[in-house]
């Protein structure tokens, strides 16, 4: 059998050959192919297009290269394939590959040449959250990983969590400085994802508890450190600290309905749909509304993979439809858990929440 010719996609081999030979049965379940309305960007045709690159049948370059950045990593295209493929792991082995030849989109190869700024951003954000008087002294505190996505661009759920995590855990809690490096791994730069997992594995080593609050950065290092070959710590993730001290939490005042949006890294990524709920039905007091697909076969917020970078007008259109549905079926409160979907919902105009601060709003 010849040997491909991007080596990391070799252990895909088998996913890849099943994708080509595919009659497309899980093209509907594509947020990008759906609202571009593109073979090309279904997951057959993503999956054939790395296939061929790596057999050396279509040359390496932006336009062969550029469909491997067509995905939000949802998981949704496995859940509809009847072998489980996993496409995009695949394809992010794919895009790691293009990156080394030079092959990676602009927008791609624009995070990685501002990742050591956004790190000197990112810990000064961090520093303000400590010195809001979220750390606290006595005891040793926890490590908590709120995630990019809260500490930049929406500071008050960070703040949240922080509140949340050290009264769910009954200690001082103190914010994680360093980066799981995700964006590094969606960009196509493996090395500086290993990297990146390797200065917070340091950091978080001894803390007495580590909580992940989002579940991009939690998948990070459950999933993608150890298939990259780092080790970390592994990091209880946030609405599983939570949904076990569910009775600690207080009913909490809330006008009109609420719906839950399930994430694709909470959900599919990590499996969990029973939790989130349960937290939502305690503090509320009733089970959350859903979308006419949910759980499994949820539908994606368009705010993940890199997606609003790469492909910014298909992201937006994918958040466009989910809050569309959200309102044809009543509207009220649209909760996710996820920082890349609050803020994909927020500023596309739905006033979303975060599950983190409405535990934070249940804490006696």
């Amino acid at each position: 059998m010849t040997s491909l010719r991007l080596p990391l996609l070799e252990p895909h081999r088998a996913a890849l050959e099943t994708c080509v030979y595919c009659p497309k049965l899980s093209r509907a379940a594509c947020p990008v192919s759906s609202v571009e309305a593109s073979e090309t960007v279904t997951p057959w045709g993503k999956m054939s297009l790395a296939y061929f690159a790596a057999r050396g049948d279509v040359p390496v370059d932006t336009a062969h290269a550029a469909p491997a950045w067509a995905c939000t990593s949802c998981y949704a295209c496995r859940e509809a394939c009847d072998h489980k493929n996993e496409v995009a792991p695949a394809l992010l082995d794919a895009r790691a590959e293009m990156m080394d030849l030079g092959a990676a989109p602009p927008a791609a190869k624009a995070v990685v040449d501002r990742w050591p700024a956004r790190q000197v951003a990112l810990a000064a954000a961090v520093a303000a959250l400590e010195t809001d008087g979220v750390a606290a002294t006595g005891r040793e505190p926890a490590a908590v990983l709120v995630g990019c996505g809260y500490v930049e661009r929406s500071p008050d759920v960070a703040k949240d969590a922080l509140r949340a995590a050290a009264f769910l855990l009954d200690r001082p809690v103190r914010p994680v400085r360093a980066c799981c490096g995700l964006p590094l791994l969606y960009a196509g730069d493996r090395r500086g994802f290993a990297d990146a997992v390797r200065v917070l594995a340091r950091e978080v080593a001894s803390a007495p508890a580590f909580v992940a609050v989002d579940p991009g950065c939690a998948r990070a290092l459950l999933v993608e450190a150890p298939r990259v070959g780092v080790e970390v710590a592994k990091p209880e993730i946030f609405v599983d600290l939570a949904a076990r001290s569910l009775d600690r939490l207080k009913p909490i005042e809330n006008s009109g309905p609420v719906r839950y949006h399930d994430p694709c890294q909470l959900g599919r990524g990590l499996g969990r749909y029973d939790e989130p709920r349960a937290v939502l039905g305690r503090i509320t007091g009733v089970a959350p509304e859903g979308f006419l697909r949910e759980r499994a076969q949820g539908e994606c917020s368009g705010g993940g993979g890199l997606l609003p970078a790469t492909r910014p007008e298909s992201s937006r259109a994918i958040a466009d439809a989910r809050i569309a549905e959200h309102r044809e079926r009543g509207g009220g409160t649209l909760v996710t858990a996820c920082a890349s979907s609050l803020h994909r919902f927020r500023t596309r105009g739905e006033n979303a929440e975060d599950i983190v601060s409405m535990i934070a709003r249940a804490i006696p």
